[in-house]
């Protein structure tokens, strides 16, 4: 059953908040994410817009966002209620690599209602390798990592170190109708954050950026990301196993038609 607080959140100061944001909804025109990546929810790419300039890497970014999001467990911690997964293809490292991108977490949401972004490294399998960032809604300190969700991953190191909020409600396209608005205290954004790990074993992974909403849909918050380096090189996915069949396919018929014409 919701609070008196949560009915006043999710009716009466959405209602007012959100008509005066509506100038900034949907004022930027998004992309879909790179061929390859998975996206359930609200995803996409999108150039400098509002509080989220241009990353250090330049040009457009990824994000996630809780706005338009569906059903969604995040990490397991328990509450949530609707958000957004993005994930890469299927890649490869070798032991030793450097994963390497930036961040940029926004949130119009603060107070108790502490929403959470996050990024996993996942094996082939989906299971998880590491937990490698997450920031959570908060009213002083740093949003990373974020307090009470697991430790992350060692040897994870961010730059700068400290990770504040920008304070005030930001304006962000992805946010939809909550751009420019704040609920309480901890509203606000990052700005681009480095973030770097070192992969411990050799294999085929994804890497999985998150956003979800906690105790209620009211609110919204999203994550920026760009900038994406597995041993200093861009992210270059590997055929799915479905794929590697059609590849093999194809290069058997291939080498069928070389037959039929040196005959």
């Amino acid at each position: 059953m919701l609070t008196i607080q949560q009915t006043l959140k999710s009716v009466g100061l959405t209602s007012v908040l959100a008509a005066s944001a509506l100038a900034f909804a949907g004022s930027a025109a998004a992309a879909p994410l790179p061929a390859g990546w998975t996206c359930t929810g609200n995803c996409g790419t999108l150039g400098a817009d509002g509080v989220v300039t241009a990353s250090p890497q330049g040009g457009d970014y990824g994000y996630v966002s809780t706005n338009g999001g569906v059903t969604d467990s995040g990490i397991g911690l328990g509450s949530e209620t609707d958000g957004s997964r993005a994930r890469t293809g299927l890649f490869s490292a070798n032991a030793g690599d450097d994963l390497q991108f930036y961040f940029n977490y926004v949130t119009s949401d603060g107070a108790q209602y502490t929403e959470y972004a996050w990024v996993r490294l996942l094996n082939a399998d989906l299971t998880e390798a590491a937990l490698l960032f997450t920031a959570r809604t908060t009213t002083s300190g740093d949003t990373v990592p974020g307090f009470g969700m697991p430790p992350l991953a060692a040897g994870v190191t961010l730059t700068p170190a400290t990770t504040p909020i920008v304070p005030g409600g930001p304006t962000w396209s992805p946010l939809g109708g909550n751009s420019g608005s704040c609920y309480d205290i901890g509203c606000g954004y990052t700005d681009w954050i480095g973030m770097n790990y070192e992969i411990l074993a050799a294999g085929n992974y994804y890497l999985e950026f998150g956003v979800v909403n906690w105790l209620d849909t009211a609110f919204d918050s999203g994550l920026a990301f760009d900038g994406i380096l597995v041993g200093g090189k861009p992210i270059d996915p590997v055929p799915e196993p479905a794929s590697l069949a059609l590849l093999g396919i194809g290069l058997a018929g291939l080498a069928a038609m070389r037959r039929r014409k040196t005959a």
